[in-house]
């Protein structure tokens, strides 16, 4: 069973996969990292780990039909079965959706069905809960509305700013996705 890693920023939510795979607490094989951003730092945090590595933009093909045929050929090329998005910032279409059903997966950071979107810690931050937390989910045609997976709670103290809440949740996400990869994973080599 092999998976991708689909991420535009950062990859911390990527590291804390990788390393959790390096582990051996992941089964299967992280066989690819892509990004839509030739600058960002999950390139080099793959590269670090030796993770294959690719990435091409939607300007570089001149639509995003184009792009997702790119990057539907590639995963094919690859042999790829799961897609795991880590901080992968583009709506997925249709035809690549439709090409691994049930094997898109996302993290999200609230308790979806609440505050889906761009902005789910602030959005659920700035409205006053006192619980937020992360959900992992399958990918669907709409956004953040697929199959839940798993969600893990987190509380929004009085003292919370939302840099900490940011922490909190990123957290939380950092030992929510790992766990359950490993068990959507299990036994599907």
């Amino acid at each position: 069973m092999r998976f991708a890693v689909l991420a535009s920023g950062n990859g911390s939510n990527f590291e804390a996969i990788v390393t959790a795979y390096e582990a051996g607490q992941i089964d299967g094989e992280l066989a690819l990292v892509f990004s839509d951003k030739p600058e960002a730092v999950v390139l080099q945090r793959a590269k670090a780990h030796q993770i294959p590595d690719k990435t091409f933009t939607v300007k570089e093909h001149g639509s995003k039909a184009a792009y997702e045929a790119a990057l539907l050929d590639l995963l094919q090329q690859e042999a790829i079965d799961y897609l795991v998005l880590a901080g992968y910032m583009r709506i997925l279409g249709a035809e690549l959706i439709a090409a691994f059903p049930e094997r898109i997966i996302n993290i999200h950071p609230s308790l979806l069905p609440s505050f889906p979107g761009l902005h789910g810690i602030k959005d659920a931050f700035e409205y006053g809960v006192k619980i937020t937390g992360v959900t992992v989910h399958f990918v669907d045609n709409g956004v953040d509305t697929g199959p839940i997976i798993a969600q893990e709670a987190v509380k929004i103290e009085a003292s919370d700013t939302l840099e900490s809440l940011e922490l909190k949740i990123h957290q939380a996400e950092h030992g929510l996705y790992p766990r359950v990869l490993q068990k959507l994973f299990a036994g599907k080599k």
